[in-house]
This record gives C-alpha cells, sequence and structure tokens, in this order.
C-alpha cells in the first residue's frame, strides 16, 4: 500500500510539474524525497527523467549531481 501511495504521490507531483514555472522543481523534490525513502530505483528514474526534460536547468544540473553520486555509489 505504501507503495501506491509513493507511486500516486510522484504522479501528482509530475502533474504539478506542467504548472510550474520552476522547471522539474517538483519531480526533483519528489526524486530527494524517494532517496531518502531508501526508494533508489525510482528516485534514479526520476533524476533521469528531471535530466531528460530539462536539460540546462539548474534542477537538472541538481538531478545529474544525485545521479552521478547515486550511480558512482554502487
Amino acid at each position: 500500500m505504501k507503495k501506491y501511495v509513493l507511486i500516486l504521490l510522484a504522479l501528482c507531483c509530475t502533474a504539478l510539474t506542467a504548472c510550474s514555472g520552476d522547471q522539474g522543481k517538483q519531480q526533483l523534490e519528489t526524486a530527494q524525497f524517494e532517496e531518502k525513502q531508501n526508494n533508489r530505483e525510482h528516485a534514479v528514474k526520476l533524476y533521469e527523467e528531471v535530466v531528460a526534460k530539462y536539460p540546462g536547468s539548474p534542477n537538472a544540473k541538481t538531478a545529474q549531481e544525485r545521479l552521478n553520486a547515486l550511480k558512482g555509489g554502487k
């Protein structure tokens, strides 16, 4: 059940991102939340989406830094 709630939260945040002027902020925050919840696989997916959808943005830079840390830590 917890997993479904987290997925729903991620989807809601992704939907809100489309309305936000700060590109990828909500999705980045969701990825950070997932990372703190030790859901590394989902966090990586969300970080990758931020980098792909908003290249050159400050949030994409932060997401890429987290990806490097997570993938380097394996």
